[in-house]
C-alpha cells in the first residue's frame, strides 16, 4: 500500500508518516518547509523518515499544480495535512491563507479527479466550530460560525471536499483536529512556548482570565485516528464523513499553566492581558462518531503528555534548565 502525505515535515505528518511505515506502508511525502518556523526544525522532523527505504519525498508547494505531476506511482490514499496555520497569523495575513489552504486543496482533489484517485483523508480543525456554545462540538451541528481566517479556510476546504465527493465520487472523511500535541510539536504553539517560557525563567503571558479551555490531544491519539480513517475509507465506497478527533477534555488555561508547573517543578511568572481576537473561548469534542465508525479510542492523558513532551524538551537542549 503507498499512502500520500502532504505536510509530511510537519508536526503531525511526520509522527504519521513513522507509524504508518512501522506498519510496512510504503509513504509518498510533499513539503514545501513553509518559513513560518525554522527549515531545519522540518529536516529533524523529516531525518528519521528519510532512513527507510519505505519512504519518499518531493519538496514542492500545493500551491503549485505541476508539483503532483512528480508523482508516477499510483496511491492508495491521500492524507492531506499541509496547511497554512495559525489562527492569530491569519488576520495578518488572509489572502495567503486562503490561497495556500483552499487553492492548494483544490490542486490535490484536481488531481486526485484526473488520476482517477478517490480515497482522500482532509486534516481540518476544530476551529471551523467558532462562536458555537453548544458543548460538546458536534459533527452533526450545521449551525458553525468560524471566527477567524484560518478557521473559514478549514471549513471551506471541507465545503470543497463534499462537492468533489457529490461530483466526482470522492471517499473523504474530513478529520477535526482538537489541540494535537507532544514531542516535536510546533515552536509557536502555546504547550511548547509555554514550557520554553518557563524552563527559562521568562514572563508567561496569557490571554484572558485563565478561564479559556482547550481540548488537548496527544500525538499518538491523533494518529492512531487518522490511520482508523485510512482503514475505514479502504474498506467502504460512498464515503463522506466529518468526524471530530479529539480527547473529550477541555482543560482550562489555569489548569494547563498548574499542570506545566507540577512537571517542571518551576512557578511561572503570569502576566494576563486582553484575549486575542479571532480565538475560541472553549473547544470540547464529542468523539463518539469517532469510536463509532473508527474505533478511536485516545490513551493519554494530558499530565502523561506533558511529561512526554518535557522529557523530549530536556534532550533536545533547547535551554539550560535548572532541573529539580
Amino acid at each position: 500500500m503507498k499512502i500520500l502525505i502532504t505536510g509530511v515535515a510537519g508536526f503531525i505528518g511526520s509522527n504519521l508518516a513513522a507509524s504508518m511505515i512501522k506498519t510496512g506502508t510504503e509513504i509518498l511525502g510533499i513539503d514545501n518547509f513553509d518559513d513560518f518556523y525554522e527549515r531545519s526544525v522540518k529536516e529533524n522532523n523529516l531525518a528519521p523518515l528519510r532512513a527507510s527505504e519505505n519512504f519518499s519525498f518531493i519538496e514542492g508547494d500545493i500551491r503549485n499544480a505541476s508539483v503532483f505531476n512528480n508523482i508516477k506511482d499510483k496511491v492508495d490514499v491521500v492524507i492531506h495535512l499541509a496547511a497554512k496555520a495559525g489562527i492569530q497569523p491569519s488576520l495578518q495575513m488572509p489572502a495567503e491563507y486562503l490561497e495556500v489552504n483552499i487553492n492548494g486543496t483544490l490542486n490535490i482533489l484536481e488531481w486526485m479527479k484526473n488520476n482517477q484517485l478517490n480515497k482522500l483523508v482532509f486534516a481540518s480543525s476544530s476551529s471551523v466550530y467558532g462562536s458555537n456554545n453548544r458543548i460538546p462540538f458536534s459533527e452533526e451541528d450545521t449551525n458553525i460560525f468560524p471566527v477567524s481566517p484560518y478557521a473559514m479556510s478549514k471549513r471551506s476546504c471541507e465545503l470543497l471536499n463534499h462537492t468533489y465527493h457529490h461530483l466526482y465520487n470522492l471517499d473523504i472523511i474530513n478529520l477535526r483536529l482538537f489541540t494535537v500535541y507532544g514531542p516535536a510539536q510546533r515552536p509557536d504553539l502555546a504547550i511548547h512556548k509555554f514550557f520554553r517560557t518557563i524552563a527559562n525563567d521568562l514572563p508567561l503571558t496569557l490571554y484572558g482570565k485563565g478561564d479559556t479551555s482547550r481540548d488537548y490531544t496527544y500525538i499518538d491519539d491523533v494518529v492512531q485516528g487518522i490511520m482508523a480513517a485510512c482503514r475505514y475509507l479502504l474498506n467502504r465506497d460512498q464515503v463522506f464523513e466529518t468526524i471530530n478527533l479529539g480527547n473529550n477534555k477541555p482543560i482550562s488555561l489555569s489548569e494547563l499553566v498548574a499542570s506545566l508547573e507540577r512537571v517542571t517543578g518551576k512557578q511561572a511568572k503570569k502576566i494576563y492581558t486582553s484575549e486575542q481576537p479571532g480565538d475560541m473561548r472553549m473547544t470540547c469534542a464529542s468523539i463518539d462518531k469517532a469510536i463509532k465508525l473508527l474505533e478511536y479510542n485516545p490513551q493519554t492523558s494530558l499530565e502523561d503528555g506533558l511529561h512526554l513532551f518535557y522529557d523530549w524538551y530536556k534532550n533536545k537542549n533547547e535551554a539550560k534548565l535548572s532541573l529539580r
